[in-house]
């Protein structure tokens, strides 16, 4: 065994290159910490675009769910109201009381709390008056593109 002085501490030299630290040296070698790096470097990269895949996917079941609540509160305030507000009034008549006569009078919302959400990539819901296929009233969102039309994640969600 011979002795060494490596960076102003002393080490005893073991085998072929091997260093063993004397008591009270303390502390990781630049080596060390690059084996680190390099492994919680490919962790990421391996991982991480699985998540953000679920991040992308939960946004869309996200807005179908928040669709659904909203089209739910729309049949009761059309319950109680009598018809659907106009396309122009939108999902405004959930949060707050129609202008006009007779729907002011048989108003007895609010009939979500708070107000209106937004769809999970921060747009306002589109509420067509009627909606497509025969139905009488539309409810989407544009997905994470904001514009209609779209494929994959930016394609419209309906309801």
């Amino acid at each position: 065994m011979c002795s060494d002085l490596y960076e102003g501490k002393e080490m005893t030299v073991r085998g072929a290159g091997r260093f063993q630290r004397k008591a009270g040296v303390a502390g990781f070698t630049l080596l060390e910490m690059l084996v680190v790096m390099v492994i919680i470097g490919l962790l990421a990269g391996l991982v991480g675009p699985r998540l953000f895949g679920k991040v992308d996917s939960s946004k869309v079941q996200t807005a179908k769910t928040q669709m659904k609540m909203l089209k739910s509160a729309i049949g009761i305030m059309q319950l109680d109201v009598g018809n659907l507000p106009p396309a122009d009034q939108g999902l405004k008549w959930l949060v707050e009381a129609p202008a006009n006569e007779p729907a002011r009078g048989q108003w007895k919302g609010p009939y979500i709390d708070g107000r209106l959400p937004l769809d999970p990539w921060g747009n306002a819901y589109l509420f067509r008056v009627p909606g497509a296929n025969g139905q009488p009233f539309e409810l989407m969102s544009m997905g994470s593109d904001g514009r209609e039309g779209g494929e994959g994640l930016a394609a419209d969600i309906a309801d």
